[in-house]
């Protein structure tokens, strides 16, 4: 019981990062209708921002945090301006192919920026660990679940009691019928990116120092947003919270009780089996309640 309860602690930290990198995937594709599959690579700028403003820069944590995450929702910003928006009228298919193609272009910045060798972050909270019944539960696996909890629930509040967040649901129910209604679709795509992009740079933070962080970072972790996204049901912002969660936990068991060799595995594995017997994940969006 004290391996489990200690698998479970971690499956809860790694499955709260994964429910953030969800997140800002889902509710950009509830509003934009676009799967990003650059958005990892944006988690990777977030920690890659907090090794150097924090580690190397010596900036105050909350200012560092701040800045990170404001630079890397204005690379969002650019990449919505410059690539997807002048794509015009192109379908799904090629705005993917785009993504893709910006996801190896940021990774190649990354590198070139930062080099090849990993970088670790110390703790926020320190090394200290809280004992229950017999598991280790650090301070920072604490502050990283608190802080995702936050996070949605912000993002919750403002797609639910702002009229900004209420024009972002129009546009993903009815596009047309928002725009004759005097939404301008385009400034809700832009805000989706902003938003969504900025979410990624948390994820990349709350990460940072539980991981190594590199340049190629953000390939698997995307990989592992998208595959809790779709399981919690693509489009839920709940739901996609509720499938990080549950993918963490399964990645954690399954590492302990199993093998670590599985530990990748794991996550595609629960796609396909949610896939099969639940296409629509498992608090599928149909409507507006969607968020």
């Amino acid at each position: 019981m004290q391996e489990i309860l200690q698998y479970i602690f971690s499956g809860l930290t790694t499955g709260a990062i994964y429910a953030v990198i969800a997140l800002g995937l889902s509710m950009l594709y509830s509003s934009t209708e676009l799967i990003n599959f650059s958005h990892g690579e944006f988690v990777m700028l977030g920690a890659m921002g907090i090794v150097t403003l924090w580690v190397h820069m010596a900036l105050p944590l909350a200012v560092a945090f701040f800045l990170t995450v404001a630079c890397v929702a204005c690379t969002g910003l650019l990449f919505e301006r410059l690539a997807i928006r002048t794509a015009g009228n192109a379908g799904h298919i090629e705005l993917v192919i785009i993504t893709v193609g910006a996801s190896i272009f940021l990774r190649g910045v990354g590198m070139v920026i930062w080099g090849k060798d990993p970088f670790s972050v110390p703790p926020f909270l320190g090394h200290d660990s809280i004992e229950i019944a017999g598991a280790a539960l650090l301070p920072q696996s604490v502050f990283i679940v608190i802080a995702a909890l936050v996070l949605a629930g912000g993002i919750h509040f403002f797609l639910k009691r702002t009229l900004t967040g209420k024009a972002m649901i129009a546009c993903a129910v009815n596009k047309k019928a928002a725009w004759l209604s005097g939404i301008p679709s385009s400034t809700m795509a832009v805000t989706a990116f902003v938003i969504s992009t900025g979410t990624g740079a948390a994820a990349g933070v709350f990460i940072a120092p539980i991981t190594m962080s590199s340049y190629d970072m953000g390939t698997m972790l995307g990989l592992k947003g998208f595959c809790a996204a779709m399981i919690g049901g693509l489009g839920s912002l709940w739901g996609a919270f509720a499938g990080g969660l549950l993918l963490g936990l399964l990645e954690s068991l399954g590492a302990g009780l199993l093998s670590s060799g599985f530990k990748d595995a794991i996550a595609f594995v629960l796609l396909l089996l949610i896939l099969y017997i639940r296409p629509g994940g498992i608090f599928a969006a149909r409507d507006a309640k969607r968020f």
